[in-house]
């Protein structure tokens, strides 16, 4: 079997309090399960374009250049994307020989089957997740596909021990689609599932696409 590849929308270095603890490089994949509106990286979703394919040591190998700066600052590597979790496998070979000393987060939208949360759970030390709405009906609009995994990912993992401490769920205002209400009622439906920290956000529509 060959070995697994990744590919890849960015690899951004020196990432200092956006994406997690100390100094991050964020590790952005190609692919992603959601089709949203005011998507941020839409070209993850070109998958005929070329874009940098990597294996997870040839990974390892190009971001060691900041181990220095991850082991001072408790910093490490973020998979975001595009849906980190589609490349579960990339990542559970990744961690296992990248040093055991970097922090690997997590920004996902939870939106795949269980299988690949469960793979990479004893690796990860924090998650960022993309709720956009707990609401079913503001969710499948917005992002055109359903909110069954989301839920099913989502209970599973704050079943598990310190679930708490390592969860990070942000909550978008997100203009024509949903209303500081609906958000409020999101954070009330999370809370009450154990979660108890949040990023509470408008999301900023410069340029709205064409309908």
């Amino acid at each position: 079997m060959s070995e697994v590849k990744g590919s890849f929308l960015g690899i951004n270095r020196h990432r200092l309090g956006i994406d997690g603890h100390g100094v991050v490089t964020l590790v952005a994949f190609m692919g992603c399960p959601l089709h949203c509106e005011y998507c941020l990286n839409d070209l993850c979703h070109d998958m005929s374009e070329t874009r940098r394919q990597l294996t997870p040591q040839e990974l390892v190998d190009e971001v060691m250049v900041d181990n220095l700066y991850f082991l001072a600052t408790d910093g490490g590597i973020t998979f975001g994307g595009g849906e980190p979790l589609l490349n579960s496998r990339f990542i559970e070979v990744f961690c296992k020989i990248c040093d055991p000393h970097w922090a690997i987060t997590l920004e996902t939208s939870l939106n795949v089957p269980l299988d690949h949360l469960q793979r990479v759970y004893p690796y990860v030390k924090n998650y960022f997740i993309d709720i956009k709405d707990m609401n079913r009906y503001i969710y499948e609009k917005y992002t055109r596909l359903s909110q069954d995994n989301l839920l099913k990912n989502l209970e599973w993992l704050m079943a598990q021990p310190d679930a708490a401490e390592k969860v990070t769920v942000r909550l978008p205002h997100i203009p024509e689609y949903n209303t500081q209400a609906d958000v409020d009622h999101s954070r009330k439906v999370l809370e009450a599932m154990g979660v108890k920290k949040f990023d509470e956000f408008n999301y900023v529509i410069r340029n709205k696409k064409d309908n």
